[in-house]
């Protein structure tokens, strides 16, 4: 069976990141992105495309299916019921070794905002949170970097 793995995107704040994710979840075979919040969108209101992701991304933001939700919850609920594997990238005293996870054969990946990540209640919703161990002094990765870090990884296992 083949793996459906989607991507969300919560409350990113740069259109970089965005690009850059764009750019990640095509290479690692994602099947739809959904961009959550005030995430940016590859089209700005006027259906024009973003040159600041599109920079980033060259060129998957017109390749890879996405979507704009306003809230993430009910997303969550419906992917859910769609029998999907919630998977939070993030760092929590819950979390797991994203080199231990065990993904099925529907998943959707979350990465959050840059500064605070994913807030409370959507950890809670999630089946599994996956957190990249840090050896060096600074306390986290940028998002775009963790998002591609932990997916290829958990994607491979």
């Amino acid at each position: 069976m083949a793996l459906r793995s989607v991507a969300i995107f919560y409350n990113i704040r740069s259109a970089y990141n965005v690009g850059s994710m764009f750019r990640t979840a095509d290479a690692a075979g994602v099947t739809k992105i959904y961009l959550v919040g005030h995430t940016p969108a590859p089209l700005d209101r006027f259906g024009r495309f973003r040159k600041d992701i599109a920079k980033a991304a060259l060129g998957a933001e017109k390749t890879i299916p996405w979507e704009y939700e306003k809230e993430i919850l009910p997303l969550l609920t419906k992917l859910k019921k769609e029998n999907c594997q919630i998977i939070a990238i993030e760092q929590s005293e819950k979390s797991l070794d994203y080199k231990k996870v065990k993904i099925k054969a529907e998943c959707a990946f979350i990465v959050g905002n840059e500064v605070t990540g994913l807030p409370k209640e959507v950890l809670e919703v999630a089946d599994v949170i996956a957190e990249i161990p840090m050896n060096g002094k600074k306390e986290s990765l940028n998002v775009s970097v963790a998002f591609g870090v932990a997916l290829f990884r958990m994607l491979e296992a």
